[in-house]
């Protein structure tokens, strides 16, 4: 059965951080039916567009049975990512000032999707790759830690 490499990445500023992320690692895994490839190393930085205690962010690679189309499979994905925040108490709670911008803040736990394959997926539901990665320097660098030269040829501006 063909499978498809999916990057995540997950971080964590609240209560037990370290454990706040083995614990969406194992409902990942229990979700997805397997265990991840890769693991990057822990970074702990500060927060990203507002003030609040460290994050520490990790990205992991997992190789799924690859099922429908991408953006289906992808789209699937999310909501079960989405359903492991949820799960683990994270309130939905996308805030945005009177510009429209987004407006950051505390997370006991997030996970974005970052990659689906070298697909290039956007929906009003989804980006893939997350946009946001070139910005990122905690994302980055552990997915370059993890990430396959497929990847890193795919998306070359990511990874500058």
């Amino acid at each position: 059965m063909e499978r498809v490499e999916v990057y995540l990445g997950l971080g964590s500023n609240l209560g037990s951080r370290e454990v706040n992320l083995l614990k969406a690692m194992n409902a990942l895994d229990e979700a997805f039916g397997t265990h991840p490839e890769r693991i990057s190393r822990i970074v702990e930085t500060p927060a990203w567009g507002f003030e609040g205690p460290n994050f520490l962010n990790l990205c992991v690679l997992y190789r799924l049975p690859r099922q429908g189309t991408p953006q289906e499979h992808a789209t699937d994905i999310l909501h079960k990512v989405k359903a492991v925040e949820k799960a683990m108490g994270r309130e939905e709670t996308a805030l945005y000032n009177q510009n429209g911008n987004r407006v950051y803040h505390n997370r006991l736990i997030d996970i974005d999707l970052l990659c689906y394959g070298v697909e290039i997926i956007k929906t009003e539901e989804l980006t893939i790759p997350h946009p946001l990665i070139g910005q990122r320097d905690f994302v980055k660098k552990p997915l370059l830690e993890i990430s396959k030269p497929n990847i890193r040829s795919a998306f070359p501006d990511i990874f500058a």
